[in-house]
């Protein structure tokens, strides 16, 4: 009976710890997934905030050289969670991965503060090569499902990354990218990552068609001017 008390007691204190330490992280989980109820919901049930902490403790290990155990940690996180966080990773104050299955995170990626994932990300590598080699995210950004940023290279703050793009390049802030490979498209500066504004992505390859059909309609209204004026100035034969 004492030992069940002692269990019992133990795990309360896990969760208040738990719940402290990473107050910031539940905070924004409840900002942007309307469907999270309760604190002990997000605790309990969301596998983005399990790995942001089972990442820490695998990144504290890594940083103080312990061989093998980092890795190790990462491993359980990814078979528990289905997102893999290398333990070299390092990581910002509030990210959360909404779903998250299937996100990978690279060694030597950088992730600012209140960034969000969706699933399928991937911020990996490039080719075989070494050191830094892997992106950084600048803060307030969003990466939409299924999104792979690729290489070192930088996204600045306040920049959203369309579901499924493929990001080679930087990318300034207060920017959108979509399409394969990635295509800038501006937002006006506006911050779209409270609004997780997965709809009204402005679109770069459908304005350049629909700036070129609108240029083809000028010049067929003024071919149509031109052949019109023609008829109006030849003679009348048959008069």
């Amino acid at each position: 009976m004492n030992t069940l008390i002692a269990l019992v007691l133990g795990a309360v204190v896990l969760v208040l710890w738990v719940s402290k330490a990473f107050e910031h992280e539940i905070q924004i989980t409840k900002e942007r997934d309307p469907a999270a109820k309760s604190t002990l919901e997000i605790l309990l049930l969301y596998p983005g905030l399990h790995a942001v902490i089972w990442h820490r403790l695998a990144h504290f290990l890594w940083k103080k050289n312990v061989p093998f155990f980092p890795r190790f940690i990462s491993q359980i996180a990814r078979f528990f969670t289905g997102i893999e966080i290398h333990p070299g990773a390092q990581i910002g104050k509030g990210l959360f991965i909404d779903h998250g299955m299937g996100v990978v995170i690279g060694e030597t990626a950088i992730v600012g503060n209140d960034v969000v994932l969706f699933q399928g990300v991937t911020l990996g590598g490039t080719g075989k090569e070494t050191g830094k080699r892997h992106p950084t995210l600048g803060d307030n950004i969003v990466v939409g499902a299924g999104a792979k940023v690729l290489g070192n290279i930088e996204i600045g703050p306040n920049s959203y990354i369309g579901a499924n793009a493929v990001v080679l390049k930087n990318v300034p802030s207060n920017t959108t990218v979509v399409g394969v490979p990635g295509r800038v498209t501006r937002q006006e500066g506006r911050k779209i990552d409270i609004l997780m504004d997965h709809v009204h992505v402005l679109d770069p390859v459908s304005q350049n068609l629909r700036d070129f059909h609108q240029r083809i309609m000028k010049l067929e209204q003024k071919a149509q001017i031109s052949v019109r004026d023609e008829n109006l100035d030849e003679p009348d034969i048959a008069a």
